[in-house]
């Protein structure tokens, strides 16, 4: 058992409700280009609280079994290949939170939650993080998605975080709404908002439902036909929405910003829930 330190203690206590957001993250390079996305992000930090400490569910930790990140010092993973060396220098030493691992853990019953202490802090979740906490001065821990479940589990699991929320965590979703990179049009990735027909059929749906909360339509993405089969073709870089709609309140308005597709076949739209 991790026990809790006098510093740690501060999760124990409420906070004003903090908000929620999915980031749209895109390119590992989007965490050292200057650009109208990372300059979305950077936007966005400046109309939300101070958070006590980070909570990411990255497209980009997937496993057998749920496991949060335990360690208190969590290495920064360079998970992508063939970027520009600067990319690879990029270090993220934001402290991790061995407590809030632990309140994490404690609060879900749907199912056993494991800390893992060998994983770290991968692309999904730091090179978007650095552009709305640069000094690295916030505690960040990720969540990890079990591949092997469905959807809506996902969105059940989530909905066992809205505690957070009150404690001072800020809980963030890193993916991409349409994300298929197997039809990149690599010759139009500088074309501004580029995007296939089916892209922004997908992308418009997407919209419609989060802003009208239609949540089940999104969990039941796959029966949506060939537009969301192609905007979809694997879930990893979708489910971390489906986390956060799962914790919004239907009162909470939502915030739609960096609205854009990028080489035909992914968006960037991103979305603040307060």
């Amino acid at each position: 058992m991790i026990m809790i330190s006098g510093t740690e203690k501060r999760f124990e206590k409420n906070t004003p409700r903090m908000p929620l957001l999915f980031l749209g993250h895109g390119s590992p390079m989007n965490a050292i280009e200057e650009n109208e996305f990372v300059q979305g992000f950077r936007n966005i930090e400046k109309e939300i609280p101070r958070p006590e400490a980070v909570l990411c569910i990255s497209a980009h930790w997937e496993t057998k079994g749920t496991f949060v990140t335990g360690m208190e010092k969590p290495k920064t993973i360079h998970d992508f290949g063939g970027f520009p060396k600067a990319l690879y220098d990029v270090e993220y030493p934001a402290p991790g939170s061995p407590a809030l691992a632990e309140k994490t853990k404690g609060i879900i019953s749907k199912n056993e939650i494991g800390l893992d202490t060998k994983w770290g802090l991968d692309h999904g979740a730091w090179s978007v993080i650095k552009h709305l906490y640069p000094k690295a001065d916030i505690p960040v821990i990720q969540m990890s998605l079990d591949y092997y479940r469905k959807p809506q589990y996902h969105y059940e699991l989530a909905g066992e975080l809205k505690q957070l929320r009150d404690k001072g965590v800020l809980i963030i979703g890193s993916g991409n709404m349409v994300h298929n990179l197997g039809m990149v049009d690599w010759n139009r990735m500088n074309d501004d908002d580029y995007s296939y027909d089916w892209a922004k059929d997908a992308s418009e749906k997407m919209k419609a439902s989060i802003l009208n909360n239609d949540h089940q339509s999104l969990i039941d993405y796959s029966k949506l036909g060939r537009a969301f089969q192609l905007a979809v073709p694997t879930p990893e870089h979708f489910i971390p929405l489906l986390y956060i709609l799962a914790l919004k309140d239907k009162s909470e308005d939502i915030k739609i910003f960096n609205d854009k597709a990028v080489a035909g076949s992914l968006t960037m739209t991103s979305i603040k829930i307060a």
